[in-house]
């Protein structure tokens, strides 16, 4: 079993996960613009342009996770056979790095968010390590984190390198 398959099975709210295909990428690149409404909703452009800008994003994304994470797990969390996430994680000798993770809108404040970090979360403890994660300043999440014992790290521009370990690690 893959470290996130462990952690959705440990969410125990009815999810599941496939390691994602190139077929997904309509998926993935429409998760991606929803991370980005608000930000495109005060830009004066027309939707085409914000669409080819999603588009632009969204491949630089994926193509640099894709090319620095060799050895990462990308996966996209399923419910109902619904695709409603994706949980990118590295493991690494040192830390467990979550690259990513993000929910659909309509599947958020659900309690989606926080079970799959509270795997993690139990994952790097029965491993000895610590997890770490960049978040925007501005990102809603912040505060989910915050409440789940990640702490300030490092400042790293619009992001905050965050970081939790379990009590002596």
């Amino acid at each position: 079993m893959t470290m996130v398959e462990n952690i959705i099975s440990a969410a125990g709210l009815g999810l599941d996960s496939k390691l994602i295909e190139e077929s997904d990428q309509a998926f993935l690149r429409e998760l991606y613009g929803t991370t980005r409404a608000a930000e495109l909703a005060v830009v004066p452009w027309t939707d085409k342009e914000k669409s080819d800008f999603i588009a632009m994003q969204f491949a630089a994304q994926h193509t640099f996770y894709t090319d620095q994470f060799k050895n990462a797990e990308f996966a996209i969390i399923t419910k109902n056979n619904i695709n409603i996430g994706r949980l990118y994680l590295d493991q690494r000798k040192d830390e467990i790095r979550i690259i990513d993770i993000a929910i659909l809108p309509d599947y958020q404040k659900m309690g989606i968010g926080k079970a799959l970090l509270q795997g993690v979360q139990t994952q790097a403890q029965e491993l000895n390590l610590p997890i770490t994660i960049h978040v925007e300043k501005s990102n809603p999440a912040m505060s989910l984190y915050k409440t789940l014992d990640f702490k300030f790290k490092e400042d790293q521009g619009v992001y905050n390198l965050m970081r939790w370990s379990a009590v002596g690690i």
